[in-house]
Parts: structure tokens; sequence; C-alpha cells
């Protein structure tokens, strides 16, 4: 079966012991997790969650917990920065004190973000320093769970002095088969807590995965509200593998949540921006907190009942930003064919004239560079609505393989794969003046 956990084949000899162990301790939650019966102020677990942890037990949750390198070790050549190093100067401030959202900036930001969280902790905490976040902590966990379609991978980045924090959520991996699995498990489920109408229903694979890290993540999230604890050692950048989750930085309490993710990481973020506004014991924490979700490329996560509740919500109508590129084939996923679903959130959809840019292209060759991609971000008032039937799935095919060839490239596409890629994604946010994410 696929896993993500590149050590999991190398440790079978070891789960045989803990198995066991694990058996004996049936009901207690891993790394970090506690009972119902734990102290005021912790998050208790239900049976759910319970059940799935047992499951869990004998590997446990895999996590990172790492400090990004210095800028003197991130421009061993030249001056420490420079005009386009890092990316964003103040940065921090920035997502401190956005006046509104879309912020052209913070989404560039996120979408670089949700973009690299398909790599490991160490790249993406050294991708965010470049962005502009020197020193920051970043935590992965990330469970998997093969029999239950459970394939969830979380990170949070932490700031130097702890007032902002990302949540960013991995999406679907293309060589996963079990991510697929969960991304096609969309039998209707229930939540587990009251939001407008009792009947509404979520996309039961992304469900799934988010409640299989939700109490790991509110854990770090806690943590990364308190004074107590120290960054990790640098150690040569090296990440730190175990069973904890570490500490999040001493100088400050978090006072700003940003959450995203690109693909299926998308439809978690803002499931879990959700459940930050709807489940009571989250609110209090973390709602005056949470400053904005980000998706990318983000499939539809519930029916009309539940985009209807959360659109009579005013953070979750505002404050949820759904970028879509072109003819990116996930936002008008599920099909018609899985029943009824429906966004939520503002949407902003990137449109490229294939036809006018390969005119372009041919009558300025080789003067100037190419325009194929070139186009603008527009505003949409009526979400993306769902592909009918399942003949989208093959024509996205097709149009993946006319973008490879430069006779086919400028014909127009209803659906397309190749738009989906998180790349697209960057560079149609990457404001002018800006390099790319490398700061070179």
């Amino acid at each position: 079966m696929a896993s993500v956990d590149t050590t999991r084949n190398s440790r079978q000899s070891e789960k045989s012991v803990t198995g066991t162990v694990g058996q004996a301790n049936a009901g207690k939650v891993v790394s970090g997790g506690r009972k119902p019966d734990s102290p005021a102020g912790a998050f208790p677990t239900v049976e759910w969650e319970h059940r799935m942890l047992d499951v869990t037990q004998a590997g446990g949750p895999r996590s990172q917990d790492v400090r990004a390198p210095s800028y003197e070790e991130l421009r061993p050549f030249g001056h420490r920065e420079t005009a386009g190093f890092p990316v964003y100067k103040n940065l921090e401030r920035r997502l401190l004190e956005a006046g509104g959202h879309p912020d052209p900036e913070i989404a560039h930001v996120l979408a670089t973000c949700a973009a690299y969280a398909y790599s490991d902790a160490r790249t993406l905490s050294m991708i965010m320093a470049r962005m502009g976040l020197e020193d920051n902590h970043c935590q992965m966990i990330q469970t998997s769970v093969d029999a239950m379609l459970i394939c969830s991978t979380a990170f949070l980045i932490q700031s130097k002095s702890g007032r902002v924090a990302i949540l960013c959520y991995r999406g679907t991996e293309p060589l996963n088969f079990i991510n697929w699995l969960s991304d096609i498990d969309v039998e209707p489920e229930r939540i587990g807590y009251q939001i407008g109408d009792p009947r509404a229903t979520v996309h039961a694979g992304v469900y799934r995965n988010v409640r299989a890290t939700r109490y790991e993540v509110m854990n770090m999230l806690r943590r990364a509200c308190d004074r107590q604890g120290t960054h990790p050692p640098r150690g040569d950048g090296a990440s730190q593998v175990h069973d904890s989750y570490g500490s999040p930085p001493a100088e400050g309490n978090l006072e700003a949540l940003y959450i995203t993710g690109h693909s299926q990481g998308g439809a978690m973020a803002a499931l879990m921006g959700v459940m930050l506004r709807h489940e009571r014991k989250y609110k209090e924490a973390l709602g005056d907190r949470l400053r904005a979700v980000y998706t990318f490329g983000q499939p539809m996560i519930g029916d009309p009942a539940f985009a209807e509740a959360c659109e009579r919500d005013e953070f979750l109508r505002e404050h949820v930003i759904r970028y879509v590129y072109d003819s990116d084939i996930v936002p008008h996923l599920p099909s018609t064919a899985s029943g009824p679903f429906r966004h939520f959130g503002r949407e902003y959809h990137y449109r490229v004239p294939h036809l006018r840019n390969s005119l372009i292209d041919t009558l300025t060759r080789p003067r100037c560079a190419p325009q194929s991609r070139r186009g603008q971000w527009e505003t949409r008032r009526r979400p993306t609505s769902q592909m009918p039937g399942l003949l989208g799935l093959p024509m996205s095919a097709l149009s993946f393989i006319a973008r490879k060839f430069e006779a086919t490239r400028s014909l127009p596409a209803v659906y397309s794969v190749d738009d989906h890629l998180p790349q697209h994604y960057i560079a149609a946010l990457t404001p002018a003046g800006v390099t790319n994410e490398y700061g070179d």
C-alpha cells in the first residue's frame, strides 16, 4: 500500500513490538493528545478519534520540528540582504497588519507555502525564510492509515517572534494512491457539530483527513499561543524526527493565524476554518486570531445546505478566499455524478486568453518573452459550478497532452489537469517586480 512515510518499511520490526504495547494502551491519545479527563484547557477527544488513534498507536504520527536556516546560511556569498532578498522585507508586519483580504503579497506568500508543502518541513521552512519569515519555526504532523484512506499532513510555520503562524495542509500527492482514493471518497457525511441546516453534509474523505490530525494540530496551535518553550537547535539545518512536537518560539503569543492549502489541502484548510468558527472550544481559543483562509485549486467540500450555512457566517463569506487558475478541473469537482456540492467564500479566477497570446507570440517572436500563460485575475460573483457527469475527466487529460505541444498549446480547454499544477498559481500571483520565491 502507498505511504508518504519513507521510514515506514525500515521500522516494520519495531512496529510489531510497539503494536502489542499499543493494544495494551488502547484509548490513549498519540503524541501529545489528551484523554477526555485531561486538565482544564485541553481539547477533549471524541470516540471517533480514540478509535482512529488506536489504529495508529503502533506506528504513531510522524512529525518533524525544524528551525529555518539563517540568512547567512542561505546566502553564503555576497550580501546578507539585497533588493530582492528576502522577497518581502517586512513580511511578519504585513501578515499582522493587513487591512483587508485578499492581499496580493499575502496571496503570493501563501500560494508558495501551499506549493512547497508537498515537500518536507526542512524545505518548507527554508522557502518561507526566503519569502521573509527569518528564523521561522516549522512543525509537521503526518498520519497515514491506508485501510481508512487517511493520508493527512499539516505544517505549522511560526515567525521568530511567535506573533504570526501559517497552518498549511498538503494536497493530493501525485504518486500517492491512498490520496487519490481519499479524493474520490465523496460519500456525504454529517459534521459533528451544528452549523445551519442539521442535514448539511460534507465530503467524507476530506472530513476524515482533517480529523485525523486535528487534535495534534490544535495542540500545536495551543502551544503557539503560550509563551513557554524555546527554538529547537538548528544543527546544520537538519530536521528532527520524533514523536513529540517540539516547542514554539518564546518571544510572544500568537496574534495572527492564516490557513492555506492547494488541491485537497485547500479543502482541508477551508474545513478547518469552518471548525475554528463553529466549534465553541476552538472559536473561544483561536477565533479572534484567525485572519483569513486562502486556498488554491480547491475542490468543493460540502452540499448546498453546508455552503449556504457558511455563507451566512460573515467571516467565512468574506475571508475564505479561493483562487482558480484558468481551466483547472479540480474546483469543478466532485462532479454532479457524485451528488450536489457547492463552493462558499470569495472566488478569484485567472483567465488566460490562449488564442490571443498565441497570436502575440507569433508576431513578436523572438523579440519578446512568451505570453502563452499571461492573463488577469477576475472576481467571480458566481462560484465555479460542478462538472456535469464524468465526461470532463478524459477531456482534462487530453488538454494536459495538448499543452505539451506548440501546435496545440493555444487551444482553449474546458477542463485541464495541467492548470491545476501549483507552479501556475505561484506564477499568476507573483506581484510585478518580484522575480521568484527564492529571492534571486
